[in-house]
């Protein structure tokens, strides 16, 4: 597997690397694990999460690939993209949670996107724990040089403070 891409992408070093596109609520902040109605993580190593609040809270980096040093043509041959993410709800609240990534070429205009229906959690018809999506961008095409990965969500109850899904694992691998 290839190296992640994402800096930052559990919460090790708070909101540094991030883009906050919507800071809605109390804002986002970072928890250690298992947090407040939480579970512990399935992978060794992860120790916090990204918490959001009762209004959207959205947060997104931009992948430079050629920054990264890819070549123009590793680019061009099309290599497999995975993006994954990590999600969960906590056992006293529901919440939302919606991820956008997209492919972009030079001029930053889309190639291909993976949008998935936002996803509601129900304490009263989940257990909610961590849930993983996942998706491998393939066939979209030459042109590829950055990468945008945006994710996040909110509480369902408007509760004040940190009541919205988690988020935490998240990666952007490019198999060359």
């Amino acid at each position: 597997m290839g190296k992640n891409l994402l800096k930052n992408p559990s919460g090790e070093d708070q909101l540094e690397f991030w883009e906050l596109t919507e800071n809605g609520g109390s804002q986002w902040k970072v928890e250690e694990m298992p947090g407040d109605c939480g579970y512990d993580f399935c992978m060794d190593g992860v120790t916090t999460y990204f918490a959001t609040s009762f209004e959207l809270c959205l947060k997104k980096q931009v992948i430079d690939l050629l920054a990264e040093d890819y070549s123009s043509d590793q680019l061009d041959a099309q290599p497999a993209v995975t993006v994954e993410d990590w999600y969960c709800g906590r056992t006293d609240c529901g919440c939302a949670y919606q991820m956008a990534v997209c492919l972009l070429d030079e001029n930053q205009e889309v190639l291909q996107e993976f949008k998935p229906e936002p996803v509601t959690l129900d304490p009263d018809s989940d257990d909610c724990s961590w849930k993983q999506v996942s998706h491998t961008f393939t066939d979209y095409g030459p042109g590829m040089r950055f990468i945008t990965f945006e994710h996040g969500g909110q509480d369902a109850k408007f509760w004040d403070g940190w009541f919205g899904v988690r988020v935490t694992g998240s990666s952007v691998t490019v198999e060359v």
